[in-house]
């Protein structure tokens, strides 16, 4: 951490691991947290997208280092006399390489403010620590903390499936945090462009960026599955539907946890794992359940392609026909999708093994879609490596790929979204979700 030096992080001079706890000599730094300054009122759109770009900067310079904070909340937060932000406390990065959540029988750092795929044991990725910026400014303008509950395990619980709830106060920032608050890390904006959607906020010019279009009734957060690194063929945006990773079963293993939080923590998973509540634990998205689309019995090298529907024509006249054919015949191979817009149903972690990646594509067919199909996301750069994305095929444009949606009762951003597939890593960006009350929102034409 002394690798760090940045005007809005706190100075680390020395790091003493003697003795039963590791002892951290840093900065004095005189004034209030932020914390103290919430505590007189909640903040201005433009006062919190401030704050949140000095914090921002810290974290960029972190992250350059490799370094993860991982403990983002305002008690971690000093403000100067001056109003500038400084990102303190670097205790829990400081454990990096032990335990991602547990140290010493004891949950590492502050349940509200954890993102989904920590939870889970994921917590190798940077956008992580913007979840938890995220959380912050939505604290900040809202004065509330939208996923805190009575208890530990109601609050991991909530961070896990339940849906945040729409900002009413947040005005501008309302879709910085919407595009933030999404399960699937992958769907969430990097660094460079959550510092530019911010700088139009504080500046008070109207957002150019029509990431996601947010309004007052838009769903919460939560409801913004970003499809994961997998997504569907055809063109689909860089948003895709939350991604609420694989829910498997570990209530035996937490029998033999000594500790109540981490059992706590297997309990919470083992509830996920019921199949009666489909999780689009592979949709990304803040909140809303997992698409219900089922797909086809994985092919053996597990990267089926689109389904039968075709790989880049546009169903104008009847987008139902994407799924009239059954699954029978060999997929087309992924690579046949470059170029082609897909609908995206669910993601999975490919490290979750073949028997979570089975199970989802089984789902698909609860809903009566027969020609679902899955991929490995690893083989086009416009989705994030390390996912099963399941999805199907046969849209000429992430609108096209909606409509579809909406005919299968599939009209959340949780539930189906529309994802461009190609080689180019800057096609992420190129998703389109549901919007309330029809229409779309996000990038739904490939430019």
């Amino acid at each position: 951490m002394a690798r760090i030096s940045h005007p809005r992080v706190v100075t680390i001079h020395h790091i003493v691991d003697d003795g039963p706890h590791p002892w951290i000599v840093m900065e004095l730094l005189p004034g209030d947290t932020l914390q103290d300054r919430l505590a007189r009122g909640a903040l201005t759109p433009v006062e919190a997208a401030g704050i949140g770009r000095q914090v921002l900067s810290a974290l960029r310079a972190a992250h350059a280092v490799g370094i993860q904070h991982r403990d983002v909340k305002p008690s971690n937060v000093m403000l100067r006399a001056d109003g500038g932000a400084v990102l303190t406390d670097f205790g829990i990065a400081a454990l990096q390489g032990s335990t991602s959540l547990t140290a010493t029988g004891e949950l590492v750092g502050s349940p509200e403010y954890f993102a989904p795929e920590r939870i889970r044991g994921h917590d190798d990725d940077p956008a992580s620590d913007l979840w938890s910026l995220g959380v912050m400014l939505y604290v900040c303008v809202e004065g509330v903390s939208p996923l805190r509950r009575a208890t530990t395990l109601a609050t991991l619980a909530a961070v896990l499936d339940e849906s945040v709830p729409p900002p009413v106060r947040s005005g501008p920032l309302a879709s910085v945090l919407n595009a933030l608050l999404v399960r699937d890390p992958a769907a969430r904006p990097d660094a460079a462009r959550l510092d530019l959607m911010l700088a139009q906020v504080e500046s008070g010019t109207t957002p150019e960026w029509a990431w996601v279009t947010v309004t007052e009734d838009t769903p919460p957060a939560s409801p913004h599955p970003a499809p994961p690194p997998g997504s569907a063929p055809a063109t689909a945006r860089s948003g895709a539907p939350e991604r609420r990773g694989g829910r498997a079963p570990v209530v035996a293993a937490a029998v033999a946890v000594a500790v109540a939080l981490v059992a706590a923590t297997a309990l919470v998973f083992a509830l996920r794992d019921d199949p009666g509540t489909p999780s689009a634990g592979n949709t990304g998205g803040t909140g809303g359940s997992s698409p219900t689309k089922s797909a086809p019995s994985p092919s053996p090298d597990g990267k089926s392609a689109s389904p039968t529907a075709g790989t880049g024509s546009a169903p104008d006249a009847d987008p139902t026909d994407a799924d009239t054919d059954d699954d029978s015949g060999d997929a087309p191979s992924s690579r046949d999708l470059t170029g082609n817009w897909v609908a995206q149903l669910a993601s999975t972690e490919k490290s979750a093994g073949s028997a979570a990646r089975d199970k989802q594509a089984n789902a698909p067919r609860g809903k009566g879609i027969t020609n679902a199909r899955y991929l490995d996301s690893d083989d086009h750069a416009s989705l994030k490596p390390g996912y099963w994305m399941f999805y199907v095929s046969g849209f000429g444009s992430g609108s096209h790929a909606v409509d579809w949606c909406r005919t299968r009762g599939l009209d959340s951003n949780s539930a189906c979204v529309g994802r461009y597939i190609s080689d180019e890593a800057a096609d992420r960006r190129y998703l389109c979700s549901p919007a309330p009350g029809g229409g779309t929102k996000g990038r739904c034409t490939r430019d």
